[in-house]
């Protein structure tokens, strides 16, 4: 199929830190961003005639001024690297050869594939309370229906007749090189489309991944503690133990981690790095490094749940895990969270020597094909980059609702994903107020996620799917409830 749209890449991972002196203050934002965009190309993740965010968009998205991103760009322009044209989007040039621009040990010029087709089934909606504060939930009502549908007639056009029968045991390969380009852009991670094994979501890569661990010989896997609990559940089907370790504002707490597992033996860990859930914490640098470390020494392998990693609001988006240590990382992800469960399909990006075998029973190869077609035509990437725009904007409407009806209470969790957590006051049971809750009005409390230790008297407010115009009606409710459920007994 012949591409009548550049590469949309406004999602890809920039780093203006790598590569810096220690006192970064000294290099400039703009040779950051530079080097950052040299890289980029390098190293593949920009391939040519990738078209790149606006300059406003790009300042807004990294942090910088405005005027920071266009010197860059018209640094870039004047040595070839990028290609400007008047109304047209500032794009990765034809010409900039990756051999020319190699900026370390790491930078290589992968040969590429361009994928092809589109795909899938119909998107079902299922009602949803009016009030809706149910967590994981992504925003329905802005599905990319249209978008999807035409990926799915693309992809019935345009797949080979021979495609149609053939067997694509790991999934079909344009669809996982499409996957690869964008996890490496968009994520950082170490992709080669040879790893990425198509699912049906993180739950199915889940169930893929601990069936190979527990035919491996391994018998327990450590979990965050608290956690979303299916995937936990899932490895326990497979025969894996679930160890909890617990979770802080820095993430999940890697000494204890290191303890768990030499008292266990476990040898595999469940962890949500970019964006913990329930608790909302990002995994701090120096955790980052203690995880890996324990995984080299130990010949262990972390499956690293990428939750929530598109939606970051204060600030860019930290690399996956995976990029560490990708001999020794798994990488799951999925269209569930981001777009909508409806869709069915996901991804794990896969270490080497894990080969779990041939899916029996893996996404249809049209929803593959659609898949392929959703990120080559920057679909997905137009899609996330609103997507983002509206959970920022919600985010901050509801916190601002919840100081207003409930100024004693903190809310916690650092600026990202589609939820937050609201402690409940003392004397006040999370139970009684979902208890009182009416059918319309959906809350989560957070003992529902504990996989040990008791949780704190504590609600997972959702907001993903949470209606605009509702939000100061929804949080009036809650407050209600919650000073009705705190009240002493008469």
């Amino acid at each position: 199929m012949k591409k009548t749209r550049p590469l949309l890449a406004w999602e890809t991972l920039l780093d203006l830190d790598a590569g810096s002196e220690p006192r970064a203050a000294c290099t400039s934002l703009r040779n950051r961003l530079e080097r950052a965009l040299r890289a980029a190309v390098a190293e593949g993740r920009l391939p040519a005639d990738a078209a790149l965010p606006p300059s406003r968009v790009l300042a807004d998205t990294i942090g910088v001024s405005r005027w920071v991103v266009t010197e860059a760009y018209g640094q870039l322009v004047a040595e070839g690297v990028l290609d400007a044209r008047i109304g047209s989007a500032t794009r990765v040039a034809a010409t900039a050869h990756p051999s020319a621009l190699h900026t370390g040990p790491e930078a290589h010029s992968p040969g590429r594939s361009r994928p092809l087709p589109s795909s899938v089934a119909g998107i079902t909606s299922t009602p949803a309370p009016r009030f809706d504060l149910r967590p994981g939930i992504p925003d329905l009502r802005a599905t990319p229906r249209s978008r999807w549908a035409s990926a799915l007639r693309s992809a019935l056009a345009t797949l080979p007749d021979s495609d149609l029968a053939r067997a694509h045991p790991s999934g079909y390969l344009p669809a996982r090189v499409a996957v690869a380009e964008h996890l490496s852009r968009s994520r950082h991670a170490v992709a080669d489309p040879e790893r990425v094994l198509l699912t049906h979501g993180a739950s199915d890569g889940m169930s893929i991944l601990a069936t190979e661990l527990h035919r491996r010989g391994h018998r327990a896997i450590l979990v965050e503690d608290p956690s979303w609990p299916r995937l936990r559940d899932i490895a326990a089907r497979a025969g894996l133990r679930p160890i909890p370790v617990p979770v802080d504002e820095e993430g999940v707490d890697a000494s204890v981690l290191a303890e768990a597992a030499a008292r266990t033996g476990a040898r595999a860990a469940l962890l949500t790095p970019a964006h913990q859930f329930p608790l909302g914490a990002a995994l701090s640098a120096a955790r980052r490094e203690q995880v890996v470390h324990w995984a080299r020494d130990n010949d262990a392998i972390v499956v690293e749940d990428d939750y929530d990693a598109e939606f970051r609001y204060d600030r860019r988006p930290i690399a996956a895990l995976q990029r560490l240590a990708p001999d020794r990382i798994a990488l799951l992800g999925s269209l569930s969270k981001s777009v909508s469960p409806a869709l069915g399909i996901g991804w794990a990006l896969l270490p080497p020597g894990i080969d779990p075998p041939p899916s029996t029973s893996a996404p249809s190869l049209v929803d593959q094909a659609a898949l392929a077609h959703f990120i080559v035509n920057g679909d997905l990437e137009r899609h996330l980059r609103a997507s983002r725009i509206r959970f920022r904007r919600r985010r901050a409407r509801l916190l601002d609702a919840l100081r207003t009806e409930l100024p004693d209470l903190t809310p916690s969790g650092i600026a990202a994903g589609m939820h937050l957590l609201l402690p409940l006051p003392a004397g006040c049971a999370a139970a009684d107020v979902v208890a009182m809750a009416t059918a319309n009005l959906a809350i989560t409390p957070l003992h529902r996620y504990a996989a040990g230790a008791r949780a704190p008297e504590a609600l997972v407010l959702g907001y993903g799917n949470l209606d605009d115009a509702l939000v100061e009606e929804t949080v009036a409710r809650l407050g209600a409830l919650i000073r009705a459920a705190a009240a002493p007994a008469s």
